[in-house]
């Protein structure tokens, strides 16, 4: 089938923009360097996967400080595993000195909240704040490789904890203030803190939420797992300091700053692959896996991901929505790295109403925007008009990601937007801190397209049998074939290494399998990512991606508000048949013609086989706390699972509305008989 039907050029860089975009000076300096003459972006991909100086030259192009640089003639060694390698052994350097290179009375950080209360800090600020934590977490036996663990919301409080931490060699893991108790336990039980950092009272969507009960279970829970302080944030809302009085453990956070000694900050020297996040995988139906990754290899692919993908420059004002608990964090953090204004949003964006928000992204004069597709579908359903609020005019790069951004709504949000900026769907991931499939804007831009393979990503398309079969016009697995810096060291408490192989390298011995069905269109080497190759649906062989489905219920966006595509098969079943659930927005039915269209539309888009089996309409659908919508736990459900949810679902009774179609010939016969009844009547 074709893929590209819908494929479109959309936006073409300006020839003179194009020329002093960071990803073409960096072309030019490796020509300068090496005496080569790359002459485009095709060039300068093929030799940043065939040539490992690579990851030299954009260290010394982001201008990432050492203090024992690298040895040229020795870029890794054997690591852990032999799939994940040490980069650039026996060079020491700081991640924290570099998100603080930057020490003027410019503007950082702009903290904002869901009430339009703006607070902006400088750099100098922001290195003082550091300054004084970590002064403080040193006092109280903060050492390398200790574990400093977050209950918070995306504020300076957060930013500083992080840096302090990583300033003295230490590990930083993060949850969002809206993740439930258990769901916080089953990562911080694994990785026993030695201090947690935590809000105590948030607001969101207008609602004043006090954690207090929440923090005082997780406490208890870890004494006498290591945990040696809790420190308490003054409140998101009244700006007092919350206290629990009966938790020795806990100390206020001006309290704790008071231990400190005024000793100078320090930044403790350390190799290129120490340990810094802990990251984790969904975990929708056990407890999640804690993605160990490093310092460096954060750093260099969040850097590249800013300043090449998305041509951020020194003070442009970025902002990423995002939850402590999502690796976009990781990527906002560089943002500082980059010397930008980096744009901290606490709250709702729906709150109070959506016209506030989009009036605050150009009020603020937001030049790099990175949204979700999610997040886009909402405005377009609401009717509002963005060029009706603001002209957006400071915008210039639109990066959307962690979703499947369709053609439909690639057309829709550039001239919602004003189509006067480039607009990027990118493909990464929680496990690596990276992009795989990204954007470049020194390319041209095809609706539905990703771009580009991200630069030092030797990203393949491989069939089942681990045939490249990109060039083919078939879809497939993406992997990559070849190291790079962010492979994580492993999973924290996995000392063999069997659950890390398992995740990644089992399907493809030796080589990393993401886990996204992707495809490359032969004629514009744009690249379409399908879902997730997990949930792949499967029906009379015939093999395809939920992201087709989606796509085309794009034409239905006044009447839908969500859905959620998954293959049902069960032990009595000789094949897979394809479920289709849909969330009517307000006033809106599930009628018999609605539902002749959809099933019309998508055979004529697609074809016969594409037709779901059933389509049914439920009140919800299931996502992550990340905002990921949880298919394969839908699919595990349908199937005969009585799988329990685990912390990490954001709206968990959701998933108790699948398991009645288990049975689901007498679920549709039950409906049938309704509606012939209703008929009569």
């Amino acid at each position: 089938m074709d893929y590209f039907a819908q494929s479109r050029l959309l936006w073409t860089p300006p020839s003179r923009s194009a020329n002093q975009t960071a990803v073409e000076k960096l072309r030019r300096d490796i020509n300068r360097k090496h005496g080569l003459k790359l002459a485009n972006y095709a060039d300068l991909h093929k030799y940043s996967v065939e040539n490992y100086m690579f990851w030299l030259d954009l260290a010394q192009h982001l201008r990432i400080i050492f203090s024992v640089p690298p040895d040229p003639s020795r870029l890794f060694e054997p690591g852990r595993f032999p799939e994940v390698p040490l980069w650039f052994p026996g060079a020491k350097f700081n991640y924290a000195e570099n998100l603080l290179r930057r020490r003027d009375d410019s503007i950082a950080i702009i903290e904002a909240n869901e009430n339009q209360v703006i607070t902006n800090y400088s750099y100098r600020q922001l290195y003082e704040k550091v300054e004084v934590l970590a002064a403080a977490l040193r006092a109280n036996g903060l050492q390398v490789g200790d574990r400093v663990a977050g209950i918070v919301s995306n504020t300076l409080n957060a930013v500083v904890t992080a840096l302090a931490v990583a300033s003295l060699g230490g590990m930083f893991s993060s949850t969002a203030t809206d993740m439930g108790t258990q769901g916080i336990l089953d990562r911080y039980m694994q990785i026993k803190p030695k201090f947690i950092v935590a809000d105590t009272e948030v607001q969101y969507a207008g609602k004043v939420i006090n954690l207090l009960p929440k923090i005082h279970e997780v406490v208890q829970a870890l004494s006498g797992q290591g945990l040696k302080k809790a420190i308490l944030f003054p409140s998101r809302v009244s700006g007092k300091e919350l206290t629990l009085p009966d938790l020795a453990l806990t100390t206020t956070l001006s309290a704790f700053l008071r231990t400190g000694d005024g000793r100078p900050l320090k930044f403790e020297p350390l190799p290129f692959c120490q340990p810094l996040f802990i990251l984790y995988s969904s975990g929708t139906s056990g407890k999640p896996k804690c993605i160990v990754h490093t310092a460096g290899g954060v750093l260099i692919q969040t850097m590249k991901g800013l300043k090449l993908e998305k041509d951020l420059i020194p003070d442009d004002v970025y902002f990423q929505y995002t939850t402590t608990g999502w690796m976009m964090w990781t990527m906002m953090l560089s943002g500082i790295a980059c010397e930008a204004r980096t744009i901290l949003y606490d709250g709702s964006p729906f709150y109070p109403n959506l016209p506030t928000y989009l009036r605050f992204i150009n009020d603020q004069g937001v030049a790099i925007l990175s949204t979700s597709p999610r997040f886009l579908s909402e405005i377009q359903g609401s009717g509002v008009d963005p060029l009706k609020i603001g002209s957006f005019e400071s915008l210039k790069t639109m990066a959307v990601g962690g979703a499947v951004l369709t053609p439909a709504m690639f057309e829709w949000t550039h001239k919602a937007f004003g189509s006067n900026f480039y607009l990027a769907s990118i493909c990464g991931g929680t496990d690596v801190c990276a992009s795989f499939v990204c954007g470049s804007p020194a390319l041209p831009t095809y609706a539905g397209e990703m771009q580009c393979k991200a630069l030092g990503m030797k990203v393949e398309i491989f069939d089942p049998a681990g045939n490249n079969i990109e060039n083919t016009g078939q879809s497939g697995e993406l992997v990559t074939t070849r190291y790079h810096p962010s492979f994580p060291v492993g999973f924290w408490g996995d000392d063999d290494g069997k659950k890390f192989r398992e995740a990644y390298f089992d399907m493809y011995p030796g080589i990393w399998r993401q886990g996204d069905f992707l495809v490359k269109n032969p004629k514009t080497t744009g690249l379409m990512v399908l879902g997730r190759s997990d949930g792949v649906l499967n029906p009379s062989g015939v093999r395809f991606g939920s992201a087709e489905i989606y796509s085309v219920l794009e034409e239905f966006a006044k009447s839908i508000d969500d859905s959620i595509c998954v293959g049902q098969r069960r032990k009595q079943d000789r094949d897979e048949r394809v479920l289709l659930f849909l969330k009517m927005r307000e006033g809106h039915k599930l009628t018999p013609s609605l539902l002749s269209k959809i099933r019309t539309a998508i055979r004529t888009r697609l074809s016969a086989r594409h037709v779901p089996a059933f389509i049914f309409e439920v009140s919800e659908i299931p996502y992550t706390v990340n905002g990921k919508k949880i298919e394969i736990a839908v699919k595990q459900i349908v199937s005969g699972s009585t799988m329990q949810p685990s912390g990490t679902v954001a709206n968990p009774d959701s998933l108790k509305l699948y398991y009645k179609f288990q049975e689901i010939e007498r679920f549709a016969n039950t409906i049938a008989a309704r509606a012939t009844k209703k008929a009569k009547l």
